[in-house]
């Protein structure tokens, strides 16, 4: 089939282009990579903090879950002009929207499996007068690993695509605005390898948790 090369560039042509210009591709997917891996973190940090918080408190369970799922709810490309005005066009932009991406997975997943506790466990532990600290470092917390891991493995890739979509919309480097870049000068071939180096730094997030599960398991 013959397409425009503006439509579907052919594969040769994206191969060249990235073999031919290494350090384009290089130094903005180090820069992606840096905002997915440090988002994620203080995301999953954050989410599992607050859930750990709504299990000590009602009150503050009461008030967190129906925020949370407010603020999930907004879509995420709404929020990033907002960011930018408050953080300002650059790293820190970015670095917010993957907190706040990865943020809902690992609170909702935590608190769930806090509260996934065997059967009779907790009861047993009231009754042989544990504390709150003791139920938590060594029944609740265990339970929710499972559950943890598995928001690990959902934000990892989300984390990938919020640094892309914020960089794509107001960054000044990254995949994402390597992709916004190549769409104005019409160069497809850029701009699918910029796509296939997302996909790739998308998998490593997503094999890096996988292997963490199976560690932990």
């Amino acid at each position: 089939m013959n397409f425009n090369a503006i439509v579907m560039p052919w594969p040769l042509g994206v191969l060249q282009d990235l073999i031919g210009f290494p350090e384009v591709f290089w130094k903005n997917a180090v820069y992606t990579f840096g905002a997915a891996a440090i988002g994620l973190a203080l995301g999953m940090a954050l989410g599992t903090g607050l859930a750990i918080l709504a299990w000590l408190s009602d009150v503050l369970e009461g008030m967190l879950n129906p925020l949370t799922v407010l603020f999930s709810s907004v879509p995420v490309v709404t929020i990033i002009p907002i960011v930018a005005r408050l953080l300002g066009y650059d790293f820190s932009t970015v670095l917010a929207i993957v907190v706040i991406i990865c943020f809902f997975p690992a609170y909702v997943f935590t608190a769930s499996g806090l509260k996934a506790l065997p059967a009779g466990a907790d009861d047993l532990f009231r009754v042989l007068g544990a504390r709150t600290s003791a139920r938590l470092l060594r029944l609740a917390l265990p339970a929710a690993v499972p559950n943890w891991s598995v928001a690990l493995r959902v934000a990892a890739g989300h984390s990938v695509l919020g640094a892309m979509i914020a960089e794509y919309l107001m960054g000044t480097a990254g995949l994402g605005y390597l992709f916004a870049e190549t769409q104005s000068d019409f160069n497809m071939e850029r701009g699918f390898g910029a796509t296939a180096v997302a996909m790739g730094v998308s998998i490593l997030f997503f094999a890096a948790a996988l292997a963490g599960k199976e560690r932990w398991n």
